[in-house]
């Protein structure tokens, strides 16, 4: 993908499109966990995404990181490129892709590692220490409402090791990622542009909260796009391919895009949890079983990054590591 110092304009992505408007699943953190842990494995087999609410992650530490993000795109170009380029970390406007995946973005990616946080916040901010505590104090906060999630889903899929979803991202060695996207506006009502593309994520779990702006749609059924109402009390959760391999194949990793078509710009945040670079990645043994053999030869998150940003954006990864192609695999990825 090549860096760009400006946003190039987007030919129109949605025309001929099926859009279907539905209530997605809204679950209530506070409520029985035993139900909660149900309604979370229901939302990730049939849609590999679900909202939360009363999840804990306070309203100052939120309202904090918002506007640390919003000082930062609101610099002239020059001084938000002196945070760049993005290799990977760092600050890009990026045009990504041809054949229908094209699309504009500005955002800053950084990973989760304290030390890390603290070296970019010197190029970032102009206070680099008000940065660096408000990006470490999210990230903690996420970071634990995404290992409560994933113990919920382990509780649901009745597996043994409840924490074994969860123990990736508790890993001091985790590769975890935190990205801020910055979707422009558009001038023009009736024209809507691709902000980033249609994709999957390649990590674990997925935690995003965006401004009141619109733009993201999920597909969880080829050719069939589902907007994603934005929502200021709620936290985004989409399942990313190691948690499909990590559950045999029962949740799905949801493909995603993010479209911009407001005269207001969009900003989100998105936490991606990742195992550690050698973390091995396999199905605990309540996942496989005679009926739903293994779909996944194991591999180490390394090997996947590696696979997973040798391709382009939206090709399906997860396919080049099935274990067998025969027709009873193919049904139970169906």
């Amino acid at each position: 993908m090549q860096l760009i110092a400006m946003v190039v304009a987007s030919p129109n992505p949605v025309r001929n499109e099926k859009i279907l408007a539905i209530d997605l699943p809204m679950i209530d953190l506070s409520a029985d966990r035993s139900e909660v842990g149900k309604l979370i494995v229901r939302a990730c087999e049939e849609y590999g995404f679900f909202k939360v609410i009363n999840h804990g992650v306070p309203e100052g530490v939120i309202a904090e990181m918002e506007q640390e993000s919003v000082n930062f795109f609101e610099k002239p170009l020059a001084e938000k490129q002196r945070a760049g380029p993005a290799n990977p970390f760092g600050y890009g406007c990026k045009n990504i892709g041809f054949n229908g995946d094209m699309g504009e973005v500005e955002f800053l990616l950084l990973h989760t590692n304290p030390l890390s946080i603290a070296q970019r916040s010197k190029s970032i901010s102009n206070d680099p220490s008000k940065f660096g505590s408000a990006m470490n104090n999210y990230i903690r906060a996420v970071r634990e409402l995404a290992c409560e999630i994933l113990d919920l889903m382990a509780e649901g899929l009745w597996v043994r090791d409840p924490s074994y979803f969860s123990k990736m991202i508790r890993d001091v060695e985790n590769d975890s990622f935190f990205r801020i996207n910055h979707y422009p506006s558009c001038c023009n009502n009736n024209t809507t542009r691709v902000g980033f593309g249609e994709h999957s994520d390649p990590q674990i779990l997925t935690i995003l909260r965006s401004n009141d702006v619109g733009g993201l749609q999920i597909s969880p059924d080829h050719g069939v796009w589902i907007p994603v109402a934005p929502d200021s009390a709620a936290f985004c959760v989409n399942v990313g391919d190691v948690l499909q391999a990590m559950t045999n194949g029962r949740f799905v990793s949801v493909r995603h895009r993010a479209l911009s078509y407001s005269s207001q710009s969009r900003m989100s945040m998105a936490y991606f949890g990742a195992p550690a670079l050698q973390a091995r990645v396999s199905a605990p043994p309540e996942m496989v079983t005679t009926n739903r053999p293994s779909l996944y030869k194991p591999f180490t998150w390394a090997e996947y990054k590696a696979t997973a940003y040798s391709l382009s954006l939206g090709d399906n990864r997860l396919d080049l590591f099935i274990n067998c192609k025969d027709d009873d695999h193919k049904k139970l990825l169906d």
